[in-house]
C-alpha cells in the first residue's frame, strides 16, 4: 500500500510511533496501490500523542453527563436491548458491556465476529464475558471455506490476513442492529487516540465512512474486486455477511454508533484490571509475541501476524504499537519504550505459525517470500549477507527479519 507521499521517516519525539502507521481506511477500497493517510506529526510531536495529551484537560464529569443524556435517549424498557456491544471477550468488550449495564443500568447484546481461530484463552474469555457478566450474545461465524480462502488472497494481495476480520468487525454491528431494531452502537477507545485524521477526536460519533459503504463490481475484499472474486469461486451471496450497509440505509435507519472513549477516560492498562474483577479475564500465559505485554489482542491465533506484516509492511510493529500508548499514558517512558521496541519489534509469531500456514494453506517459504515482496524500498535494505535492515525510532539502524 502506498502513503501520502511520506518518504522520509520521521519519529515522535514523545512516543516511538513512527509517520509512516497507517489511519483507519474505507476497507472496501483497500488495494496493494491505493494511496493511505498516515500518522501526522507536527512540531515533533505525533497525532495521537496530543490526542491523549488533551485528555488531562477535559472535563470527564461534563462528558459523563453527555453520556447519561446521549443513553436515557435510548433506554427503553418495552425493547429487549438498549444497545449494541460489538465484541470478542477482550479487555475492551469487557469493561464496554460491563460498565453499560451495572453502572448506567442499559441493557446490551453483544455480537461477536467470530475469529479465525480461536486460541485457548481467547476462548476462555468469550465464555467468561458471556457467563460471568451475563450477556445475550451472538456469535457471527462466517462460511469456514470462503473465509479460509479469502484470508489467503488478502495475505498475498495485500499482506493483511486479518482483512477479513475487518471487515466483519466494522460491517456487522450496523447490520444487526437494525434486525433488532437496537438504535444505539458502542465501540471503545476514540481511533484517534492511535492515529487519525485531524478533528475526529472532538466528537463520538463514528464517521458512517468506516463502516458503510455503495457496493459496486469494484468494491474490493482481499485485494480483489468483486468480478475478479467471482473467478475465484467467491460470489456475491458468499461476500454478502462481509458487505456493508449503504450509508443510505444506514442514515435512514437512526442508528447512532459512537465511541464510549468520547465519555470516560480510556486506559488501557486500567480497563485490563477492570476486566479481570468484572469477569476473570485471563492474560495469555506467555509473553505475545512481537511485544512485551499479555493482554491485547490474544483471542485469535492470527491477531499476531496482523501485527507483524503491519511492521513489514510500514515499519511499524506491535511493541511499537503497545509501547507509544502505555508511554502515552505515563505508564512508561520513552527510552524504556525504546529498549522494548529493540528487544521485541518486529518478531515472528513461530508459536501459531504452523497453525496459519496450514490455514492458507502455504508453506513457510512461501509464506516469508510474500512478506519480502512487500517490503518498501524507503523503509528496508538488503544486507549482502541476505539479512533485511530497517530504522527504528532512536535513529540507528538495526537487522530485522528473515534471511531472503
Amino acid at each position: 500500500m502506498s502513503y501520502m507521499g511520506k518518504q522520509l521517516v520521521k519519529f515522535c519525539t514523545h512516543c516511538v510511533q513512527s509517520n509512516q502507521r497507517v489511519s483507519p481506511s474505507m476497507v472496501t477500497a483497500d488495494s496493494r496501490d491505493n494511496v493511505r493517510h498516515t500518522l501526522e506529526i507536527d512540531d515533533g510531536v505525533c497525532d495521537a500523542c496530543q490526542v491523549v495529551a488533551k485528555k488531562d484537560s477535559i472535563d470527564w464529569a461534563a462528558r459523563e453527563q453527555d453520556l447519561l443524556k446521549l443513553l436515557d435517549r435510548y433506554r427503553d424498557p418495552t425493547k429487549p436491548y438498549d444497545v449494541l456491544i460489538p465484541g470478542s471477550g477482550g479487555k475492551d468488550s469487557v469493561f464496554q458491556a460491563h460498565v453499560l449495564k451495572t453502572k448506567y443500568g442499559m441493557r446490551p447484546l453483544t455480537i461477536t465476529w467470530a475469529p479465525h481461530m480461536y486460541t485457548d484463552v481467547g476462548w476462555v474469555n468469550f465464555q467468561a464475558w458471556i457467563n460471568k457478566g451475563g450477556f445475550d450474545n451472538l456469535l457471527v461465524t462466517p462460511d469456514g471455506a470462503v473465509h479460509r480462502k479469502l484470508t489467503r488472497l488478502a495475505y498475498e494481495n495485500l499482506l493483511h490476513p486479518f482483512q477479513p476480520f475487518v471487515f466483519g468487525q466494522r460491517h456487522q454491528a450496523s447490520k444487526l442492529a437494525k434486525r433488532f431494531g437496537i438504535d444505539l452502537i458502542f465501540f471503545g477507545e476514540h481511533h484517534a487516540e492511535y492515529g487519525a485524521p485531524k478533528g475526529e477526536d472532538a466528537f463520538s460519533l463514528i464517521p458512517p465512512k468506516y463502516y458503510t459503504g455503495e457496493v459496486t463490481p469494484q468494491s474490493r475484499i482481499s485485494g480483489l474486486t468483486l468480478p475478479e472474486l467471482e473467478k475465484e469461486g467467491i460470489g456475491m451471496r458468499d461476500l454478502d455477511i462481509y458487505l456493508p450497509m449503504s450509508e443510505k440505509d444506514y442514515l435512514a435507519s437512526g442508528i447512532e454508533t459512537h465511541f464510549l472513549g468520547h465519555f470516560l477516560r480510556w486506559d488501557p492498562q486500567e480497563v485490563f484490571y477492570y476486566a479481570q474483577k468484572a469477569t476473570g479475564f485471563t492474560p495469555n500465559d506467555r509473553r505475545t509475541e512481537g511485544t512485551y505485554s499479555k493482554y491485547n489482542s490474544i483471542d485469535d491465533k492470527i491477531d499476531g501476524f496482523h501485527y507483524w506484516c503491519a511492521f513489514i509492511k510500514f515499519g511499524v510493529g506491535r511493541c511499537t504499537h503497545e509501547a507509544s500508548q502505555e508511554v502515552r499514558h505515563r505508564h512508561i517512558t520513552r527510552d524504556e519504550a525504546l529498549n522494548l521496541v529493540d528487544l521485541y519489534d518486529g518478531e515472528l509469531p513461530e508459536r501459531y505459525l504452523p497453525d496459519v500456514l496450514e490455514y492458507m494453506g502455504l508453506t513457510r517459504e512461501r509464506f516469508l517470500a510474500i512478506a519480502d515482496s512487500f517490503r518498501p524500498e524507503h523503509l528496508w535494505d538488503k544486507r549482502s549477507d541476505g539479512w533485511w535492515l530497517t530504522q527504528r525510532a532512536a535513529g540507528v539502524p538495526k537487522n530485522f527479519g528473515f534471511l531472503a
